[in-house]
């Protein structure tokens, strides 16, 4: 059977704008052809460890997301088949019991920090957009983010950005731009790099119901 089904990566550094891109395009598309898979969903459950271990653990480095179960997901996806997604809790640092269901779409957008930086998933990839913000805006936008969303305090994100979040992303992230087809600036609100990679969806949606 041709595998119709298209991935496109977007990558970059944290609260960078992947999320935003990704869900404003799916929303703007209003396509249910499309659906967005979270890097963060495939984060290695530690339920099993205590949570003050968890909390130590450097969830920037590509050792905490099982990328192999992610592959398998894809791949299961690309044979036409339904997946059971997992559900991460930032809060306990654990997934949780319940899964979400995704199947059946001819595009997914995934979205993450590090999946350039595994080649079988970049090698699955039809399209890879890396975003290129500033480290100050997105350090800015983390701490909005982890403050309001998450329950983090101040000081626990500083902590947390200088020992894990700015290092890895010199030593795998930013590397790993050179593996990108579009580079994006601004973040997820650039109009313009929206409306093209909308346009480009939606030329590859018609190629395959044709």
């Amino acid at each position: 059977m041709k595998n119709n089904t298209i991935i496109i990566g977007i990558a970059g550094a944290s609260a960078s704008g992947k999320s935003l891109l990704a869900n404003t395009i799916v929303r703007e598309l209003g396509s249910d052809q499309v659906v967005v898979i979270s890097e963060d969903a495939y984060y290695k459950d530690q339920r099993d460890m205590p949570f003050e271990e968890r909390q130590k653990i450097n969830y920037d480095h590509p050792d905490a997301i099982e990328h192999s179960l992610l592959v398998k997901n894809l791949q299961q996806l690309q044979a036409g088949g339904s997946v059971e997604i997992p559900m991460y809790n930032y809060n306990i640092h654990a997934r949780e019991k319940t899964t979400r269901q995704v199947g059946k779409h001819t595009i997914i957008v995934l979205e993450g920090i590090l999946l350039f930086v595994d080649p079988k998933l970049r090698k699955m990839m039809d399209i890879r957009i890396y975003m290129d913000a500033p480290l100050d805006i997105c350090l800015i936008r983390r701490l909005k983010r982890d403050m309001l969303e998450r329950g983090r305090s101040l000081d626990s994100v500083l902590e947390q950005y200088l020992a894990t979040v700015r290092p890895m992303y010199l030593q795998f992230i930013e590397p790993s731009k050179r593996y990108a087809d579009i580079i994006v600036p601004r973040g997820g609100e650039n109009r313009i790099a929206i409306e093209m990679i909308k346009a480009k969806m939606r030329e590859l949606l018609n190629s395959v119901a044709k």
